[in-house]
């Protein structure tokens, strides 16, 4: 008999297993890729949905979780906050302290009516155990797939601020949605010498090389600018195109 049946309970005649042995390497490997397959037509298909127009225009903040409230980078990132906030934008965050936390807070302080929101999108993370204390609502994930969708769903625009490795990966990834029409008319705006060298970088290596590994207007995408003052009055006039359009 088989290893992969066994006897029918009633009339001893051999039925498939519902179990498959690790060590058929092949068929193994067949049965994640139907699964990881059938994982990626479920998400295609909820990505498909459209959803309702939000009330409000809805920016995220992505930055540093290492910098302290005593730094001159979050009194800026406090006051960007403060005027998307004045400006009529919800503010969503990863939640966490730092920048993070000077974008939430700025939301906070000048929205004593609580019309706005500010918003954390949280990840399990060891050296961030607690959502900060100026997010009104929060929602957490498990996996940094699923927690990137949901900053794609919820926003309008995108401002990355001075940041490490996961504020890099964040704007990467947001730059190759804008550059696939995955997203579309999603402004992606750099404030920071950093972004300039990073644009710079991918320019060199990957518009100026031999074979060209990327295209030119690939790199017009995020709009890099200096001040947090150049950030706000970009996103008025993205601000205004969208009221326009309700």
């Amino acid at each position: 008999m088989s290893t992969s049946e066994k006897p029918h309970p009633e009339h001893g005649a051999p039925e498939k297993s519902d179990t498959l042995n690790s060590s058929d390497r092949d068929a193994s490997f067949q049965v994640i890729q139907r699964a990881v397959l059938g994982l990626w037509e479920v998400v295609s298909d909820l990505t498909s949905i459209q959803h309702p127009r939000r009330k409000r225009y809805s920016v995220t903040i992505f930055g540093s979780s290492r910098l302290r409230a005593d730094s001159p980078l979050y009194d800026g990132v406090r006051h960007l906050a403060q005027e998307l906030t004045v400006m009529g934008c919800d503010i969503v965050t990863g939640g966490g302290p730092g920048l993070m936390q000077a974008a939430n807070e700025g939301s906070v302080s000048v929205d004593p009516s609580n019309r706005a929101q500010s918003i954390g999108i949280r990840m399990d993370l060891e050296m961030e155990q607690h959502t900060n204390p100026f997010v009104e609502k929060v929602y957490q994930h498990r996996t940094f797939f699923s927690r990137l969708h949901q900053f794609v769903l919820l926003s309008d625009a995108f401002v990355v601020v001075p940041g490490g490795i996961g504020t890099t990966l964040e704007t990467l990834m947001i730059w190759q949605l804008l550059q696939v029409r995955k997203l579309h008319n999603t402004p992606l705006i750099l404030v920071g010498e950093m972004w300039f060298d990073l644009v710079a970088w991918a320019e060199k290596y990957m518009v100026k090389a031999t074979p060209q590994l990327a295209h030119p207007t690939d790199m017009q995408i995020p709009r890099c600018v200096e001040t947090f003052d150049d950030a706000v009055a970009l996103l008025r006039e993205s601000h205004a195109i969208w009221e326009r359009q309700k």
